[in-house]
């Protein structure tokens, strides 16, 4: 069974999740039978190894993460490769997949430039 998790930076006001939980809720619909949640790396919860746990709780056995970040910081680059390398040594049952992040993907970059100029649907 599929789990994604949508990981993003956090914050303190509970507003800045919205976005980013809106993005599992559309993961969720275009993927009913996925196990979706949403982690944080700091001032959020829940934190990357709590969502993870629970996810393969409800069975996930394959677990994607999808940064949510605009580009490869050192978030992306540093901190996220040492959670994702203790997640495959906690849970060595279960494959984990980091995608790159969401910011660098072609298909938001077109997106983006698509808003911009008023081409968006």
């Amino acid at each position: 069974m599929l789990g994604v998790i949508v990981f993003a930076h956090g914050s303190r006001d509970p507003q800045w999740r919205l976005p980013v939980e809106a993005v599992a809720r559309e993961i969720q619909t275009q993927a009913p039978e996925a196990r979706v949640g949403c982690a944080y790396l700091e001032l959020s919860e829940p934190d990357l190894p709590s969502c993870a746990r629970s996810l393969i709780g409800q069975g996930a056995r394959e677990v994607r993460v999808l940064p949510l970040f605009f580009g490869m910081g050192k978030h992306a680059r540093e901190d996220l490769p040492v959670l994702i390398q203790q997640l495959r040594e906690q849970h060595p049952d279960v494959r984990f997949e980091c995608l790159p992040a969401a910011g660098e993907h072609p298909a938001l970059t077109r997106l983006l430039a698509d808003i911009a100029i008023g081409k968006a649907p």
